[in-house]
């Protein structure tokens, strides 16, 4: 968007700037919390420990967990267990198992007596999922269904029927299963797929649905909103980003309409046994779509589909098309949602320009999703017609076309887009004075004071096990030599990333694998570096003590603690072990006080060495 503004140096503009914005993003958290409470203190359904038939289950699926998967399905299962209503999400990218860890929450469930509701926003995907859902349970004793607009209104009627007396376990449906005709025995848990599809209508009628039921909410892209509720702690979040093993990336290009470009997509794919998406968004031209491509490559069995036909034939159609009858499917992005073919391996993805970035990166989520090459084809008109956004957008898709990359995509998406509505019209402002990282910060902050603060309570558990970190960034001033080098990182931009990496570096462990990894990428470290990484372990110190700057010039050491505002760490025992340890080293420590704050002056520090020692002895103290 627009350039941002400049703060002048020494003046206090940047400082009430963040004042500000800090204060307005309080009241917004707050409400957060305050909701995010409400179902915390909501009584929920403490669903019991895994059972045989459970294990079963788990070990009946034919692939090997990845790591972040069984990592989601503990995570998922052990807030089931727990007696408040659980409300995670699981963002995974398109094809990384987020289906499996959902029928495995989904069978707790009906192992406890309890019905599940799977929410998903397309007809199609309604009935693959259904067909999922079958074909993993068809072993247990689970009674699945499910409703969408190709059910007929008898059919619905013995559905609703059948869920009210609880004959039907699991019922998978579009915004159908929403509506006030359809009641549950006793409703469970429900699953959510891809939340950003649905209306404002919809989620409000969730909102009645979901106070005290345990909710699963799953998403490849996740909307900014949701991903920052997550973010800032509001909703539980889990990340499945390790790939499953022996999936290749798709290989995407951007390329303009041209017969010859569909005709090898489409003859290449034929020639090793696969099949083809053709995605053309526009009902009126799907036929004659249809029948360029068998006038291209005339071997082709090509089959139409939209979401304007006849329910059976459409689901006729996709289930030829499964059982590869077809070869080609020309469809409009009715495809986008869930659909799960291995054999299909290429799509080609018509007047791509017109479609939104998550769109696009669903669509391509459709192939590559079995061991074999896959390729995403964008035909759009010539570049030079198109606006800057949509090239942007053709970029983004191209550049980030590795495995996980569903994440980037929507960080991408709020770039592009310009991050305005993201929690509420309210902060909109904020992003533009101070940048995202920053306003990231802030949040992270604002919500950590509120946690110890006001919901104490509520996040007693959560605060014990996490060590208080009083100061969220510490700054560090000093006239040492704390850098990479040129001589040692020569590229600009590689040791700008190294300062970035470094800076977001937590914990012992990953600041070692840091060190290594200088080692074996560029040799033996050279001193400065070494020093520059002890300034990390000095900025962790001076945090847990409530240094929010420490200087280090001309062989001394000021640390500014937080203002007199601050009642918390006056009161804490920290600021107790730190007085006591500068009178019983009063030789070397000066204490004063400066615009309503104190100042801790330490002679006599020649190094970072030094500086260390210090803060880990007043640490220990």
């Amino acid at each position: 968007g627009q350039a941002p503004s400049m703060s002048k140096l020494g003046s206090p503009e940047w400082e009430n700037k963040k004042t500000r914005a800090k204060k307005q993003v309080k009241d917004i958290a707050k409400d957060l919390i305050e909701l995010y409470a409400k179902r915390r203190g909501a009584p929920g359904f403490a669903f019991s420990r895994d059972s045989v038939l459970q294990v079963e289950l788990e070990s009946s699926f034919i692939y090997e967990d990845t790591p972040d998967q069984a990592l989601a399905t503990s995570d998922v299962k052990s807030d089931m267990e727990k007696s408040y209503p659980m409300d995670r999400l699981v963002c995974g990218d398109v094809g990384f198992g987020k289906t499996e860890v959902a029928i495995r929450a989904a069978f707790k469930a009906v192992n406890d007596r309890k019905q599940v509701a799977v929410l998903v926003p397309t007809t199609i995907l309604a009935m693959q999922h259904y067909q999922t859902f079958k074909e993993r349970l068809e072993n247990f004793p689970v009674k699945v269904d499910f409703i969408n607009r190709f059910r007929t209104t008898k059919q619905v009627k013995e559905i609703v029927e059948k869920v009210k007396s609880g004959e039907i376990d699991i019922l998978v449906g579009t915004h159908k299963i929403v509506n006030k005709d359809i009641q549950f025995k006793d409703l469970g848990l429900l699953v959510i797929d891809e939340e950003q599809k649905f209306g404002v209508k919809v989620k409000d009628q969730l909102k009645n649905l979901r106070v005290n039921v345990d909710v699963l909410t799953l998403t490849a892209t996740p909307i900014p909103r949701t991903l920052h509720f997550s973010l800032m702690g509001a909703r539980d979040l889990s990340v499945i980003a390790t790939p499953p093993p022996n999936r290749q990336p798709v290989t995407t290009e951007v390329q303009t309409f041209q017969e010859e470009v569909i005709r090898d997509a489409v003859a290449y794919e034929l020639r090793r046994g696969g099949q083809v998406f053709f995605v053309h968004n526009r009902v009126g031209e799907i036929d004659s779509i249809a029948n360029l491509i068998m006038k291209l490559v005339p071997e082709a069995r090509v089959v139409g589909a939209h979401g304007q036909m006849d329910g059976k034939k459409l689901e006729q159609v996709m289930v030829d098309f499964i059982n590869h009858e077809y070869d080609v499917l020309v469809s409009t992005n009715i495809i986008e949602s869930g659909l799960d073919i291995a054999n299909a391996n290429t799509i080609i993805i018509n007047r791509a320009h017109m479609f939104g970035l998550s769109d696009l990166h669903q669509m391509r989520g459709r192939v590559g999703r079995s061991n074999k090459k896959a390729f995403c084809y964008l035909l759009t008109p010539p570049m030079s017609g198109l606006t800057p956004e949509s090239r942007k957008r053709l970029q983004t898709l191209e550049e980030f076309s590795d495995l996980g990359d569903g994440f980037k995509v929507a960080m991408k998406d709020l770039d592009i887009r310009g991050a305005g509505n993201l929690l509420g019209a309210e902060q909109s402002g904020f992003i533009t004075d101070l940048g995202f990282e920053m306003y990231h910060k802030i949040l992270d902050e604002a919500v950590q004071e509120l946690k110890e603060n006001e919901f104490a309570a509520l996040f007693e558990t959560d605060l014990k096990e996490k060590v208080k970190v009083l100061v969220q960034d510490c700054t560090i001033e000093t006239d040492l030599e704390l850098l990479i080098p040129e001589e040692y990182v020569s590229n600009i931009s590689e040791r700008l990333g190294l300062y970035s990496k470094l800076d977001s570096i937590k914990n012992e462990e990953e600041l070692n694998k840091f060190a290594t990894m200088l080692e074996d990428r560029f040799g033996p470290v050279p001193e400065a570096v070494v020093d520059l990484m002890e300034t990390v372990r000095l900025r962790w110190k001076a945090e847990k003590l409530g240094i929010e700057k420490l200087v280090l010039k001309n062989k001394q050491m000021k640390c500014y603690l937080l203002p007199a505002s601050r009642d918390d760490f006056y009161s804490s025992p920290v600021f107790q072990q730190i007085m006591q340890f500068a009178q019983l080293n009063s030789r070397y420590f000066k204490i004063k006080e400066h615009k309503n704050r104190l100042i801790l002056t330490v002679s006599d520090v020649s190094d970072i060495s030094m500086a260390q020692k210090w803060l880990k002895e007043m640490l220990a103290s």
